[in-house]
């Protein structure tokens, strides 16, 4: 049965993940039909990596720090109480990074959460197949 829940950003544990400059923390809000996290980002790092998913849209909420977010249109600038959309489909290719020498990024990432989902690194043939049993590599 699934409950109300409420967090706060300063209370909630985070796990880190990611390697080298590409490494990030996500605090977990909730996980059903639509997912949510808190993520932070330290100076310099990028989350994930630029990607598009074929189920699934995103939306990031800058909660403090700036971001620059790599899109098929372009780099894009975000600062604390902006937001960013991404559909389903390629046009929707993104990757966010905290570009600032010395302010931590921190961002809600909330969307869908359809499963199966293919995850496509843009410009490589490397994917996910997220599944209810996890998440897989995939060649595409």
């Amino acid at each position: 049965m699934q409950e109300i829940i409420v967090k706060n950003y300063n209370d909630t544990k985070g796990e880190t993940q990611g390697q080298g400059n590409n490494t990030f923390t996500v605090k977990p809000i909730a996980a059903g039909k639509c997912n949510a996290n808190f993520v932070e980002l330290e100076p310099g790092n990028t989350a994930y990596g630029y990607h598009w998913h074929e189920e699934n849209e995103e939306v990031f909420y800058i909660i403090s720090g700036e971001a620059s977010v790599k899109t098929v249109n372009g780099d894009i600038r975000l600062k604390a109480g902006d937001a960013i959309y991404f559909p389903s489909n390629e046009k929707g290719s993104h990757v966010i990074s905290n570009p600032s020498k010395t302010e931590k990024l921190v961002y809600l990432d909330f969307g869908t959460a359809n499963l199966p989902d293919i995850v496509h690194f843009t410009g490589t043939h490397a994917g996910w197949a997220v599944t209810k049993d996890g998440i897989h590599n995939i060649q595409l």
